[in-house]
């Protein structure tokens, strides 16, 4: 089948990849939810490989206050993460910010070791797409499927998981346009929050963070102003990394043409005619 009749093929399976706030989520609630099922890497990685250390978290905090902690102690009480596909704020409180602990930093170590944790667990999520696309078709009986990758997917260095999905499904690229990715740098340091960095980029950015604010090491950078700092820094690392993995594997959309679609027909027929005219006849 030609690529450029992908809305034609009886199981659509598709992978959206972009910066959070391009629109992959408005994206993916067009497509009718009786016919397409929705694998959330973020959410798999929430409810399954991160979900013990989450709620070892929040117990941790609950063992805190007395009244809390005695009723644990007695399986009198019952604490976990409540992990939605709309809400994500659990993982966010698990990678935490590095920085000074009196401002409610991580030390340095422990703020990799959570980081690596992520990595891992992203990988694993990532692994389980072609388990989860044969339990679409097999056990609920969808048609097609669409798998919502995690912001950090441009990180991992783990080219063998990048190909195991795109042999899978059509990896799709929102990209953000200039005013757009100038909006989420603004909102991202306007509201700062946990993301996950590579070690090497975040060795990096400490150094010259610490460098330019005159500080001695990690243990005096204030968390939340560093996440503000360093947010225009990884918005450019991780460019370069989608281009990349698109190019190689996929499509790339315009967020300014995503913004102007409405029906999942017009999506579709959006892909048909970028497959054509980028020349990709794998889908």
């Amino acid at each position: 089948m030609q690529a450029q009749h992908f809305s034609d093929k009886p199981h659509q399976r598709i992978a959206l990849m972009g910066m959070s706030g391009v629109g992959k989520t408005t994206l993916s609630n067009l497509l009718p939810k009786t016919e397409w099922f929705h694998y959330s890497i973020d959410y798999r990685i929430g409810t399954r490989y991160l979900h013990e250390e989450i709620s070892d978290l929040l117990k941790i905090e609950a063992m805190k206050s007395p009244a809390l902690a005695k009723l644990l102690r007695s399986d009198s009480a019952f604490i976990a993460p409540n992990i939605t596909l709309d809400n994500l704020n659990a993982i966010s409180m698990f990678i935490s910010m590095v920085g000074a602990l009196d401002k409610g930093g991580l030390p340095l170590d422990e703020f990799l070791a959570r980081l690596n944790a992520h990595r891992t667990a992203e990988i694993n999520a990532m692994m389980d797409t072609q388990a989860f696309i044969h339990r679409a078709t097999h056990i609920y009986d969808y048609p097609h499927f669409i798998c919502d990758f995690s912001g950090s997917v441009c990180e991992l260095d783990a080219p063998e998981v990048i190909d195991s999905v795109a042999k899978e499904c059509l990896l799709i690229y929102i990209k953000a346009t200039d005013n757009m990715m100038s909006t989420l740098i603004e909102r991202a340091q306007k509201y700062p929050k946990p993301l996950y960095y590579q070690a090497d980029f975040l060795h990096s950015a400490i150094k010259e963070y610490c460098e330019t604010q005159s500080l001695n090491g990690w243990q005096e950078i204030d968390p939340n102003h560093f996440a503000v700092w360093v947010f225009p820094h990884l918005v450019k690392h991780r460019l370069v990394r989608y281009d990349a993995i698109a190019a190689q594997h996929g499509i790339t959309l315009s967020a300014e043409e995503t913004l102007n679609i409405h029906s999942a027909e017009a999506f579709l027929d959006l892909i048909d005619r970028t497959l054509h005219t980028q020349g990709k006849e794998r889908a």
